[in-house]
């Protein structure tokens, strides 16, 4: 891929026209009220439908493929950021911090989007179409609407959960890319970032920049759990880490924080299956 076309790509003006093309795409959504917004849908059934349609456009048995889900999933994130900061519910937080960060990861989430289609289109593949995304997720949040008062905690609940899962799912997809130095340190180089945004909206949310077990945190809507297990695992490479530090062992809670767990691709699917209509 030819660097400057791709810096050229995130000029000011590009992200702009680009940003202005995916909104006029959007539609807004109507009010659900209160009750509806934070309700806990049966998302199993939901997800069976949409899971199999998900599931055709990549499988996670080799990189090109990973890279598919990759790209899903920041397509997800891309998508999301955009309608956020379309909607004008981030002003609700009075000092305008929270709009800023949402504009900074959402240039973050639109560069990995064309970084990876670009890197799929030099191994002469096809990258996988952008799905239409419903982030109601069937109607159980409501997280644009500025009539909704639970509106902005939804943002910010929606953002924590969708950068955990790709933090996790990029860890899962790497025994993938093995083979293929340069595709591991592109995915490598995007997991860290992705990363970082899950500790900021954490940090925005007034929450440690970490995961504990396999809590999902304080006002996290129970659906978000598929995100969260497997975090509660203590044994690292055959140690059990929780009996470490000798006379004073690491407490299981403090053991969980240290290390981080990988989605496997079809816990990835299933959950961006969730948001996919």
């Amino acid at each position: 891929m030819n660097l400057i076309k791709f810096l050229d790509e995130f000029t000011s003006e590009n992200l702009a026209k680009k940003g202005a093309s995916r909104r006029d795409a959007f539609s807004t959504f109507s009010s659900l009220g209160k009750k509806a917004a934070i309700a806990a849908v049966p998302f199993g059934m939901a997800a069976a439908s949409n899971k199999a349609k998900a599931a055709t456009m990549f499988q996670s048995d080799d990189a090109v493929n990973a890279l598919q889900l990759a790209l899903t999933l920041e397509y997800l994130e891309a998508s999301f950021y955009l309608q956020a900061l379309d909607s004008n519910v981030l002003d609700q937080d009075g000092t305008g911090k929270a709009n800023a960060i949402y504009e900074q990861i959402s240039m973050h989430e639109s560069a990995h989007v064309t970084l990876l289609q670009d890197t799929l289109m030099d191994l002469g593949e096809t990258p996988t179409a952008e799905p239409t995304f419903d982030f109601t997720a069937g109607g159980s949040f409501d997280p644009f609407n500025t009539n909704n008062p639970d509106a902005y905690a939804q943002l910010l609940a929606l953002a924590q959960a969708f950068e955990d899962t790709g933090v996790r799912a990029y860890k899962g997809q790497a025994g993938a890319l093995m083979g293929n130095d340069n595709l591991l340190t592109a995915a490598l180089q995007i997991h860290s970032v992705e990363a970082r945004h899950a500790s900021e909206i954490r940090r925005l949310r007034g929450l440690q920049g970490w995961i504990t077990l396999d809590q999902r945190g304080p006002n996290m809507p129970p659906v978000t759990q598929d995100v969260y297990d497997g975090e509660e695992n203590l044994n690292q490479g055959g140690v059990d880490v929780s009996t470490l530090g000798g006379e004073s062992p690491f407490t299981a809670e403090a053991s969980s924080q240290a290390y981080d767990e990988i989605l496997t691709g079809d816990e990835a699917v299933a959950i961006a299956s969730l948001f996919i209509e």
